[in-house]
């Protein structure tokens, strides 16, 4: 049966099959050499020898075709332009690999191979108009510093981060909690396909599976699995990002929460985060700060276009503007001395140094104080 078989074609049909765990996937190909088509030629006594595997799953595998029509998945991905990746693929995302339960596959829409680090954006659906800012700003700032932007193609938190990454032509990836084929939230197809176009769409469920309880619980698993951090913008205690926040702790990444208000249900979940000891996040610069001492883990911000070595004056802010004229001379200034100097609230003045910084015109020294770039 194994001629019958490609080995991507094993791998998908062993990843569409019912009732068999990730776990039990990634042990049956671990004892049989790593080949997947050895799972449909060493008979049910071989496989039941493997933890984990008992009659219905060995019958299962027996009878796959009872089960999945390959050639129907295989004209469907086909007519949708869906490649499936494998562990084995360059293009599948290497942070995934090490988590404990890994899929052996995903199926993936767009072209892009995941050659940057990525951080995850998730939160509720049902959010507050100061969590979807700040989803955006946050997504629009770190897919300009050159980072991959995950979510789940969500409402609420998951939509503005995306958007935030696509808005500044960064990289960003949904994963979804169902086939490839269905689009959830429908209102989000627009956004679908920019992400397919600009990003990749990644599932690891076959085509047509609607999504259950079962099937977001595993989503988050990839969503964590595949990023070096995790930021979570809002969420009560009881939300699917709090499942995500779980799985990046327990695959030992980094995990980040926004605080809210202290009234608000939605930003419940974070706060409870902060106290298990999770980093209080204000802006990107927490995230940068922690990444910085690993250089492998800082990726190149989204360059300039041709023939621009950077912003011009003319392109800053009245606020950039005051702010960046103030550095002349090689001047090397604390925000308390930038806010005496140009008169601007420290609202303002955090807001603006951070646009300076994103736009490589000025650097945070490991003092605190601020240089411009030579």
């Amino acid at each position: 049966m194994s001629a019958e078989l490609t080995e991507r074609q094993a791998f998908l049909v062993l990843n569409a099959l019912p009732n068999i765990g990730p776990i039990t996937l990634n042990r049956l190909l671990e004892e049989l050499g790593g080949d997947p088509r050895e799972v449909f030629t060493v008979g049910t006594r071989r496989l039941e020898a493997v933890k984990g595997v008992g009659p219905a799953i060995s019958s299962t595998i027996a009878a796959w075709r009872e089960h999945f029509d390959l050639a129907r998945e295989e004209a469907r991905m086909a007519q949708a332009d869906t490649a499936f990746i494998t562990t084995r693929d360059a293009a599948y995302p290497k942070l995934l690999k090490e988590i404990t339960d890994p899929p052996i596959g995903l199926y993936r829409k767009g072209s892009y191979e995941f050659g940057a680090p990525c951080i995850a954006i998730v939160g509720s659906r049902r959010t507050t108009l100061y969590g979807q800012a700040t989803a955006k700003k946050l997504g629009t700032e770190l897919g300009r510093l050159g980072f991959c932007v995950v979510s789940g193609l969500a409402r609420g938190i998951d939509t503005a981060a995306h958007e935030g990454a696509l808005s500044v032509g960064g990289k960003t990836a949904a994963v979804l909690g169902c086939g490839i084929d269905i689009i959830y939230p429908p209102e989000n197809l627009a956004l679908y396909r920019k992400i397919e176009a600009e990003g990749a769409i990644l599932s690891e469920f076959p085509f047509g599976r609607r999504a259950d309880r079962q099937s977001f619980p595993m989503r988050n698993r990839v969503v964590a699995g595949m990023c070096e951090a995790t930021v979570v913008v809002e969420t009560d205690v009881n939300g699917g990002a709090m499942i995500t926040a779980r799985f990046a702790g327990e695959q030992g990444r980094l995990i980040y929460a926004v605080p809210g208000r202290i009234d608000q249900p939605t930003s419940a979940g974070c706060h409870q985060l902060i106290r298990d000891g999770a980093t209080l996040l204000t802006s990107v610069d927490d995230i940068l700060n922690e990444l910085n001492y690993l250089d492998g883990l800082r990726p190149q911000p989204i360059p300039d276009k041709p023939g621009e070595s950077g912003p011009r004056a003319g392109s800053l802010t009245a606020d950039e503007a005051k702010v960046f004229e103030c550095f002349n001379g090689g001047a090397m200034l604390t925000p308390d001395a930038l806010a005496t100097q140009t008169g601007l609230p420290a609202d303002r003045l955090s807001a603006t140094l951070m646009l300076l910084e994103l736009k490589r015109l000025i650097a945070k020294r490991a003092d605190g104080a601020f240089e411009a770039r030579t």
